[in-house]
């Protein structure tokens, strides 16, 4: 009976031992699942006021990581599995932080940006070797680690200072792209210095012949390393892409294989005892960063790091760098961390200034500049917390440089702002509109194409458009997709949320189709034109502001759009598109930069339009207003083409007739009208000079009394030109348009475009209607302005 007693109380010890081991699985569980969960909601939170994710995984991680629960709750077999998670997963950072970097930009001539990056790296290096022996940072002072702890305060992270000018519209401005340029040169060479370095100084516990040895061993496997990845890699990843060609889903053998390559050269050098970590790094940095398979390993990785890894990484920094090890109490501790602020801010900011003084810079810009490469990331986290596990560093003095690294990230934000704010104030408010544009600036345009249909067209405008040969025009030709449910099952997600491949059999096709006319065309007509493909995939709701978005980002001045009516074969226009014409509608009301529409009812079926000798008549109808200025801007590069016989037409108001006395729109004042006309005046004596006065450009005026005789005249312009420019509106007097739109069908063309696009009026004249950028309050940097 005792037997039995003692059996069944072991069975109910083991199964209450099973019960509370399952417990407490799912309660590790449950707090990796708290960890994601809180970091999310304090990144919605941070991000309205414009901080990093880094800020909210950090004070996330740390907290969660330090309470006393937490230090007692996981068990040493979880802690080393936390131990290796992190540092394969810091091999991943390290691959991908190498991989979207250029080795070769160090063999170039310095320029401005990497003169901006050594300059703060130099006097942030030079005075950390200064202090840090005299001040106990290390508990094991030795040149090694000294030389260790500062080059690795000298660096910055490129990642973050990318992701902040980014995504506060700054990285188009002449500050940003300094910013993330020397911010990438800074960081490169900080690492690339500690993976030699890791080299040089290996095993200084052994003896000086084993030392060198191993050295040698390690340096010659890093070199074969880099070697394989620099040399012979592009053979194969560049084999892999182009059996893998864009819009295609990748095959699994193929991407196997790339992998499997990749993790092959990254693990060369560790064979050898050299870190993994650096390793990665150093395969990366000397992989081809451009191709399909390259791009597709970056966003995977991107995506898998900043979901779940960044808030695992920080939570591990927080368990081994308790808060509560911090020595509150000793005076010294402030010391320590004062001068750590000088180290690694104040002095990296002077040093950039000095280096911007000796460029020329405008010292706030160059303070502002400053400021942004003191941003540290996860590898400066990293190497604090490795440096504190092997006890280089108190747990005091960890804890100060990762406050220290934190104050380094959430200031960018305001010095954004600032920036923006100086910006702002020395920028004109109309800088995307074409009759504002830098004439040594080459001009952006984004052609829409709703088809292959749109091509002859599209190619035709982008011929007569192409202006001078230098400084060139760069055209966009984006294909507008109806985002259906059919098409929406056949997207492929690459990457992050926004990376996605289409692989709908319609779709591609239609995209090659639109492709291969146009590489047609580049093939005997591409000096001075670069033509890059885009798409834009999405419901017609949203089609509109993906536009706009593309037009941004990509710094277009004009957007090209087809009307959504489609020409027949008798001339007249079809019933049309209604889903195109409302995107058409919004986008002229919320476009960042010039818009033109364009009704092709011929122009497309100009075929080899000759630059030896006229080919096509073009006219441009000048009244006035903001519209007509930008529509004669254009026309100032169409005037360039030798195979276009420009003529302008200038509609005036019969000043002897009776209605000259009602030219005053009663909205407007005197004065308001005065100014306008006085506008229309020198940008029409602008042109005048430029092109009509040496005979480049025909000139004809039309005296009218009112709109009658411009509708006459209009009518009178059926049949003799292939395309007639004219602006939209925007014109404060209206003596010679009043009562045109009383019949007006298609109020997105203007009064002027809508009644040359009657199908009883004409079915030979295709029309381009230009609207000015609608110009409004100054939000961020969006447009390519300087201050430097």
């Amino acid at each position: 009976m005792a037997t039995n007693v003692t059996a069944t109380n072991s069975t109910t010890r083991g199964l209450c031992s099973g019960k509370l081991s399952y417990v407490t699985a799912f309660a590790k569980v449950a707090l990796l699942f708290l960890i994601f969960g809180i970091s999310n909601l304090a990144y919605s939170l941070v991000k309205r006021i414009d901080q990093p994710r880094i800020v909210s995984d950090m004070f996330v991680g740390i907290f969660l990581g330090t309470i006393y629960s937490t230090q007692s709750f996981l068990p040493p077999a979880v802690i080393i599995i936390l131990d290796n998670t992190i540092q394969f997963g810091m091999m991943c950072y390290m691959f991908v932080l190498g991989l979207e970097m250029d080795p070769h930009i160090v063999f170039k001539p310095p320029t401005c940006e990497a003169v901006m990056a050594y300059g703060g790296m130099l006097s942030t290096f030079i005075v950390a070797c200064s202090i840090t022996p005299f001040l106990g940072f290390l508990e094991k002072p030795n040149l090694k680690y000294m030389l260790f702890v500062c080059v690795a305060f000298s660096g910055c992270s490129s990642q973050v200072i990318t992701r902040i000018i980014t995504n506060l519209k700054m990285g188009k401005s002449d500050i940003g792209k300094l910013g993330i340029g020397a911010g990438v040169h800074c960081d490169m060479i900080s690492i690339f210095i500690i993976c030699i370095g890791y080299v040089a100084f290996y095993g200084e516990t052994k003896g000086p012949t084993e030392n060198i040895k191993e050295s040698i061993k390690m340096g010659s496997a890093l070199v074969i390393q880099t070697i394989i990845a620099a040399k012979v890699s592009p053979f194969l990843l560049n084999w892999i892409n182009n059996e893998n060609p864009e819009g295609k889903t990748i095959k699994g053998s193929y991407l196997v294989l790339a992998l499997a390559f990749m993790v092959i050269i990254c693990s060369c050098a560790p064979v050898y005892n050299y870190d993994p970590m650096f390793s990665s790094f150093m395969g990366g940095l000397f992989l081809p960063p451009g191709g399909r398979i390259s791009k597709w390993t970056v966003s995977k990785l991107n995506y898998a790091l900043s979901t779940m890894f960044y808030p695992a990484f920080f939570f591990w920094v927080g368990f081994h760098a308790s808060i509560i090890r911090f020595e509150f109490l000793n005076w010294m501790t402030y010391v320590r961390f004062l001068l750590l602020i000088v180290m690694m801010i104040i002095v990296k900011v002077a040093g950039t200034v000095i280096a911007g003084l000796v460029m020329g810079f405008h010292w706030p810009e160059s303070v502002a500049l400053g400021a942004l490469l003191t941003a540290k990331g996860h590898f400066h986290v990293y190497v604090t917390m490795i440096a504190a596990k092997a006890l280089v560093i108190s747990d005091t003095t960890c804890n100060s440089i990762l406050f220290v690294i934190f104050l380094s990230i959430i200031h960018h934000p305001y010095v954004v702002a600032n920036v923006i704010r100086r910006g702002g104030k020395s920028m004109p408010t109309h800088g995307r509109a074409l009759q504002w544009l830098d004439p040594g600036h080459e001009l952006r345009i984004l052609h829409c194409l709703h088809g292959p249909d749109h091509v002859p067209a599209t190619v035709n405008l982008v011929e007569v458009s192409r202006g001078p040969a230098e400084p060139g025009v760069l055209v966009y030709v984006t294909d507008m997709v109806e985002l259906t449910d059919t098409i929406a099952t056949t997207l492929v997600h690459s990457g992050g949320d926004n990376t996605v491949t289409v692989t709908d059999k319609a779709v591609t096709e239609l995209r090659d189709q639109i492709t291969a006319a146009l590489n047609e065309y580049m093939q005997d007509n591409g000096q001075g034109i670069s033509i890059k493909r885009m798409l834009a995939l999405s419901t017609f709701n949203n089609m509109s502001q993906d536009i706009s978005v593309m037009a941004e980002d990509l710094m277009v001045s004009l957007i090209i759009l087809p009307f959504h009516k489609n020409r027949k074969e008798n001339g007249a226009l079809d019933e049309g598109h209604p889903g195109f014409r409302y995107v058409n509608r919004k986008v002229l009301r919320n476009a960042p930069c010039s818009v033109g529409l364009l009704v092709d009812r011929g122009f497309g079926t100009i075929n080899n339009i000759t630059r030896s000798a006229v080919c096509i008549t073009v006219a441009i109808i000048f009244i006035g207003g903001k519209d007509d200025r930008e529509a004669l801007a254009y026309s100032s590069r169409v005037a360039w083409h030798p195979g276009v016989k420009l003529t302008v037409i200038r509609f005036l108001v019969d000043r002897n007739s009776e209605n000259e006395a009602r030219r005053a729109n009663y909205r407007y004042t005197v004065a308001q009208l005065e100014e306008e006309m006085k506008r229309d005046d020198e940008c029409f004596a602008h042109f005048y000079e430029r092109h009509v006065a040496g005979g480049q450009v025909a000139y004809m005026e039309k005296h009218l009394a009112n709109s009658s005789e411009t509708f006459n005249t209009l009518r009178g312009l059926e049949g003799l030109y292939s395309l007639i420019i004219v602006g939209r509106g925007g014109r404060l007097n209206n003596t010679l348009t009043v009562g045109l739109n009383d019949w007006q069908r298609f109020p997105e063309l203007g009064i002027i475009a809508d009644v040359l696009c009657l199908d009883d009026f004409s079915v030979k004249n295709s029309v381009l209607v230009i609207q000015e950028h609608n110009t409004g309050e100054v939000v961020g940097l969006d447009e390519d302005f300087s201050t430097m």
